[in-house]
Parts: structure tokens; C-alpha cells; sequence
């Protein structure tokens, strides 16, 4: 199983060099700073190198860089002792998806959000379209909804808090629910990270992250994962990378890797900047709603229409007049980003026209504030 940090032990203060050797004891900061690490020999790198070849001799470990490679591993590694499962790493977010949804039987029965991330939600409909699946949809946060759905269903998609509504669902519930029910459930916990929570740990058979976001850390790279303390699966998980073509490269999982070092003390920074301005954004003349579920790096805001315009022109104003935070996609970088979802044709209607993504950074609190309320004052004048 992969794992292993770096050769450290919590029962042993001298080091285990056995591959998976991770028993989970470390705190989280701990183990960002420590997983997927060489071993502790004398003279060897602290960092695992970048591993630049797709072929390796014949009867080692490794033999063609599709099926894995030392690069890969220490990701995976990293990946899957922050969420205590095994990680398999993926070449974006949505291939880490489409292996998941690959499993599943002609004709499975599939609960998901009724606001979820676009990607996945489109191939949901696409797979239903096609009659791949039946699809139920339903609010992430609707407890009593999600264990109705759950009768009859081979997998429970869930994202809490989801994207970019920012419901969180009642993940022991759903979960209970659905393993009750013989569903298999996967959470996506890229918006909460394994700083603030641990799906594997609550009963979920799958975790599931954009590794782009939070855990990379630096808006350069696309990549995604998978985690899960099931073996079996985790086999199956990895011929489907294998067989999709979805092997990442290996400066992507390096470059994911240093981010990883980091990952708690972003989180940290950034959800304190997101805390005290979401507070002060409730009472903003400009702002019809705020959605933050009090924890995380990501909240959302509805903005008021401008005498002049609608919602939607309002919020594409506001994105369009700051300064310090960024008007691009994406979420969990060091930069502020915000942007109106709505603007994107694969966004479900249930998100209004006029709500405002942001994914808090870790620039100063007040730059962040002093931009976004005048940003805010000028766009709904």
C-alpha cells in the first residue's frame, strides 16, 4: 500500500525504510511536510528527484511510465497519507473522475449534488444522456433527500462543501446511508482539503481531489488524484489510469509535491483572510448574500444589481475592477482569485447569475479587503 513518510515511524524515533510504513500518528502538518520522502540514507536527496523517462530496465519495479513511476509513487504517496488510504495519481481532476465513473456497471444508478463542479456534472448528464447511468440529483445539504436517493444506487457522488454553492453535507450520515444501502461513496474533498477534513476516516470509500487546487498550491499544473483504503479498488483504480491513458507527468507530480509542503500553512493563512472578509461582507451594502460555511479557503458572494445593469453585469463588473485579487477560474492557489460562475454555459442553473466565487489567498487580509469593497462600491453605483 502506498504511504510510507519517508522512512518515519511514530513507534520508531530511528526510521522504517518498508515501504508503507505510515501509521497515521503524525499530525497533518507533519505529514505534508513529510510524506512521500526518500528514505534517510546517508547521502540521499531530501527531495525525490524528477524521474524524466517513460521506459526503465527490464525487472525492476518500474517498467514503462504509464503504469507508474518513482515520481508518481512519492506523490501518491503524499496524497495518500494526508487522506490514510492508498493515492493514485491521475493526469487532471477529471481524469481522477472518469476512472471512478468507469467502474461503474452499464445502467448504475448515480447520487449526485444538485451544484456541483461543471466538469463532473456534465459528464453525469452526458453518462445519462447516452443511458450509461440513471442520475438522481440532490441537495448535498438535504440529509433526509441524500438517504432517499441512496436505495438502489451503486455510488453516492458527494462534494462538501460544494462547488461553488458551498453546502456541506452531513458526510457520517450520507455516508452511513449509503453504505447501508450497498452504495459506494465517493466525496470529493478538494474545496475542504485533509487540514479540515478526512472522508476515508468518516466511512467514504473514495476521496477524491484536483490536485491543481489547494494541494498543488501554485496555479501551474494540472493533475488529480484518487485515495482510497480499499486494495482491490485501489488495483482496479490504477488500470484504469493505465488503460485511459491518464499517467501524469513527472514534473507536474513534483512541482504538486513541493506544494504539498505547504499546504497546511496556506490553508491556515488563507481561511483567516476568509473568515474575517466574509464577516464584514455580510454587512456590505453591495452584497445581497454570503456563502461560507465558516471553515475553508472558498466562499461566495451574491451581488446586489447596479443601477444600470443586472446582477450578472454587476458581478462581471466587480471581478473586473480589482486589483489585488485575480478575475480568473480556478481555486486554492497563493493568489486570490474570484470570479462569476454563471459566466461559464456548463454551470447549473441553481447557481445564480450574480454569485461571485472567491478563493481566498494568502496576500495580506486588509489588501484583500480594501480591494473587493471598493470593487464592490464602484461596480453597484
Amino acid at each position: 500500500m502506498t504511504g510510507a513518510v519517508g522512512g518515519l515511524s511514530a513507534d520508531d524515533d530511528a526510521g522504517d525504510d518498508r515501504d508503507g510504513a505510515w501509521d497515521g500518528d503524525w499530525d497533518v502538518e507533519t505529514v505534508a511536510v513529510h510524506a512521500g520522502r526518500p528514505d534517510r540514507d546517508p547521502g540521499a536527496p531530501l527531495n525525490p528527484p524528477i524521474v524524466a523517462a517513460s521506459s526503465f530496465h527490464a525487472e525492476g519495479r518500474y517498467e514503462y511510465a504509464r503504469e507508474e513511476s518513482p515520481t508518481t509513487s512519492a506523490l501518491e504517496a503524499a496524497v495518500g497519507a494526508l487522506e490514510h488510504g492508498t493515492g493514485v495519481a491521475f493526469a487532471s481532476g477529471m481524469a481522477a473522475a472518469n476512472a471512478m465513473l468507469d467502474l461503474l456497471p452499464p445502467g448504475a444508478v448515480v447520487v449526485a449534488p444538485s451544484a456541483a463542479y461543471t466538469g463532473v456534472a456534465s459528464r453525469l448528464r452526458e453518462l445519462e444522456t447516452r443511458g450509461s447511468i440513471v442520475l438522481r440529483i440532490v441537495d448535498a445539504d438535504d440529509t433526509t433527500a441524500v438517504t432517499a436517493a441512496v436505495d438502489g444506487a451503486s455510488l453516492l457522488w458527494l462534494e462538501s462543501p460544494t462547488n461553488p454553492l458551498l453546502q456541506v453535507a452531513d458526510l457520517p450520515a450520507c455516508i452511513a446511508a449509503a453504505r447501508a444501502a450497498g452504495a459506494r461513496v465517493l466525496v470529493d474533498n478538494t474545496f475542504a482539503t485533509p487540514v479540515r477534513q478526512n472522508p476515508l476516516l468518516l466511512g467514504a470509500d473514495v476521496v477524491m481531489h484536483s490536485v491543481t487546487k489547494s494541494l498543488a498550491g501554485h496555479s501551474d499544473l494540472v493533475l488529480g488524484a484518487l485515495v482510497t483504503a480499499d486494495d482491490t479498488l485501489a488495483e482496479s483504480l490504477v488500470a484504469r489510469r493505465v488503460l485511459m491513458g491518464a499517467a501524469p507527468g513527472a514534473l507536474d507530480c513534483y512541482l504538486a509535491l513541493r506544494g504539498i509542503r505547504t499546504l497546511a500553512l496556506r490553508v491556515d493563512r488563507a481561511e483567516a483572510s476568509a473568515m474575517t472578509i466574509t464577516d464584514r461582507l455580510r454587512e456590505h451594502p453591495s452584497v445581497t448574500r454570503v456563502r461560507y460555511p465558516g471553515f475553508g479557503t472558498i466562499a461566495a458572494i451574491e451581488v446586489a444589481a447596479g443601477a444600470d445593469g443586472s446582477a450578472a453585469d454587476t458581478a462581471d463588473a466587480v471581478c473586473r475592477a480589482t486589483r489585488v485579487w485575480t478575475y480568473a477560474t480556478s481555486l486554492g492557489g497563493v493568489e486570490s482569485l474570484l470570479e462569476r460562475r454563471r459566466r461559464w454555459p456548463a454551470e447549473v442553473v441553481a447557481v445564480p447569475e450574480g454569485l461571485v466565487r472567491l478563493s481566498f489567498g494568502i496576500e495580506a487580509a486588509e489588501d484583500l479587503w480594501r480591494d473587493l469593497d471598493r470593487a464592490l462600491r464602484v461596480a453597484v453605483c
